[in-house]
């Protein structure tokens, strides 16, 4: 085994063990991991796209934009996290609009500020958000696993050549059959059942959780990147570890916000709402 594998197994070990560790404990601790992921992942952004280089005065708008959402997520009330995000977002796009600046600054603070707050509104603090927490991991995960080994076991037409020149259309079909049998293990363990619906999301969470995946390839191709960064030894960055798991995310977290919207109800965690739990 070369010294680089095994830096990768550690890394993912040590990664994976602090992610469950603060999925289980809930509280303060995933909303320190969530609002952390937020921070890091508009760090990387903003060295990928040059945004220092290009929009300084952007660039320090959305530090100060992501750090106060972050401070929220962290300290505040939840049902702010939204509107400050909305609020800063619709600031920042006078830089693009008024002063001739790309859209980057807008896209970072988007990308960033509601990665950790759907991470943090999906876990809450009750035991629903932990099983929809980790349904969400078992749907990620087992996506980003199979597609891997069928992708490179069956081959075959690609999926975004383009994009992402390694993925193929064997192993996303192959990740979304991963997801629905790793994600029903986890919500039969839960209820003892296991309904249409909760396949059904399975089968959505893991296609977003792969675009969520060639959009940041995308990113980095455009830029002529290989890595976000390189925080995390043997596996570059935070974004290139949790790009699928924020798109999926993202996607839990818009549709429980417009039910909740049309049914008035709020529960104790935007997972728990979706999923049943």
């Amino acid at each position: 085994m070369s010294r680089e594998l095994k830096l990768r197994i550690v890394s993912a070990l040590v990664m994976a063990g602090v992610i469950l560790f603060a999925t289980w404990n809930g509280g303060m601790i995933f909303r320190f991991v969530a609002a952390a992921i937020a921070l890091l992942i508009y760090y990387e952004w903003t060295k990928i796209t040059k945004l220092g280089e290009t929009n300084p005065a952007g660039y320090s708008w959305g530090w100060f934009a992501i750090a106060v959402i972050a401070g929220n997520t962290l300290f505040g009330e939840p049902s702010l996290d939204l509107p400050l995000l909305c609020g800063f977002t619709l600031t920042a796009t006078i830089f693009p609009i008024l002063r001739g600046k790309n859209w980057w600054l807008v896209g970072g603070i988007v990308y960033a500020g509601l990665s950790g707050i759907s991470l943090a509104a999906i876990r809450g603090d009750d035991f629903p958000g932990l099983v929809s927490m980790l349904f969400i991991f078992a749907v990620v995960w087992g996506t980003d696993i199979l597609a891997y080994f069928v992708g490179r076991a069956i081959g075959g037409p690609k999926l975004a050549p383009s994009i992402s020149p390694g993925k193929t259309w064997s192993g996303a079909i192959g990740g979304t059959v991963s997801a629905v049998i790793a994600g029903g293990i986890v919500a039969f363990a839960y209820k003892g059942e296991l309904s249409f619906s909760v396949i059904l999301l399975a089968v959505v969470l893991s296609a977003f959780s792969q675009i969520g995946d060639l959009f940041e390839s995308f990113i980095k191709r455009r830029f002529g990147v290989k890595d976000s960064s390189h925080l995390i030894p043997g596996h570059g960055g935070v974004m290139d570890r949790v790009d699928g798991l924020v798109f999926a995310c993202f996607t839990v977290f818009v549709i429980a916000v417009v039910h909740a919207a049309y049914t008035g109800y709020a529960p104790g965690s935007t997972g728990g709402l979706l999923l049943g739990f």
